[in-house]
């Protein structure tokens, strides 16, 4: 049984951590995680998760550590690690898995090597995008592997991110634009449950029912597009009566340019995340 780490306790590493709880994953007792202020870890030491506030104790005692922190803080959280551990360690292989947006994998090997981990220390890198709802087991996660990860570590990281949904290998190439998708578009979705929600509430439906209903419709229609492999134009069609009260409401949103509006929000995510790069900022 191998012992897993989160360097940063924040809102995705919990999704993670719940993700693989809600499927019984992985043991709390080989859970460690670390941050600035144990108070704000409660949470974790209450499902009998290891707390600490020295990034080094994860590397002493994890195989697989997943890297939730801001991407301006990564050569902070990579020297604190260094400087919080002893000189002599012994023989371990690390997984380091990523969750830094926008940050590649030649930036992140570049900064594990900068920094003189005791020898013995063998860190190998992963790159993932991951979304909130893991938390709840029906997560997007993109990955995309470093040099040298061996089988075993890949297979280890797999089974957990399976644990929180659907899990991809893509091209690095891919992680910016299509983990904008996957990571940000939630919240656009929460967005869009709201008003819907409040649409409803304004024709006097009041608003606990309204919410419950527009949360199930979105997931509904998601799981139609899924399953039935058909293009969300054509299930729009199908439901699109001619002179009928859907086809009156999609003239609305066309007038509201939705499409558009979602369009250009993906565009502004990629282009911010393309910016998040430490290395990209020292140019």
């Amino acid at each position: 049984m191998f012992t897993l780490g989160f360097i940063g306790g924040g809102n995705m590493s919990t999704a993670i951590m719940k993700g693989i709880m809600k499927k019984d994953g992985h043991p709390p007792s080989h859970i460690w995680v670390s941050g600035p202020h144990i108070e704000n870890l409660t949470h974790w030491q209450q499902v009998g998760a290891n707390v600490t506030n020295k990034n080094g104790d994860l590397f002493m005692n994890c195989d697989v550590i997943f890297l939730g922190v801001k991407p301006a803080m990564l050569d902070k959280s990579v020297k604190d690690s260094v400087e919080t551990l002893p000189d002599i360690v012994g023989n371990k292989d690390i997984l380091i898995i990523s969750m830094l947006a926008g940050v590649t994998l030649q930036t992140l090997q570049q900064v594990f090597k900068t920094y003189l981990f005791p020898e013995g220390i063998n860190i190998k890198v992963v790159r993932i995008m991951p979304n909130v709802p893991m938390a709840v087991g029906s997560g997007a996660c993109l990955y995309t592997c470093g040099n040298g990860v061996s089988d075993e570590q890949k297979c280890n990281m797999v089974k957990l991110l399976k644990c929180c949904g659907d899990c991809e290998s893509v091209p690095e190439t891919l992680m910016n634009n299509l983990g904008v998708l996957t990571g940000c578009g939630p919240a656009y979705i929460f967005i869009v449950i709201e008003a819907l929600a409040d649409g409803a509430v304004k024709q006097g439906v009041p608003r606990d029912l309204a919410l419950r209903f527009a949360a199930q419709t979105v997931m509904g229609s998601a799981h139609l597009v899924l399953e039935s492999g058909k293009h969300p134009a054509q299930l729009k069609d199908e439901v699109c009566s001619p002179g009928g009260t859907t086809i009156c409401g999609i003239s609305v949103l066309e007038d509201g340019k939705l499409r558009s509006t979602l369009i250009n929000a993906i565009e502004a995510s990629v282009k911010k995340t393309d910016k998040m790069d430490p290395s990209s900022r020292k140019q």
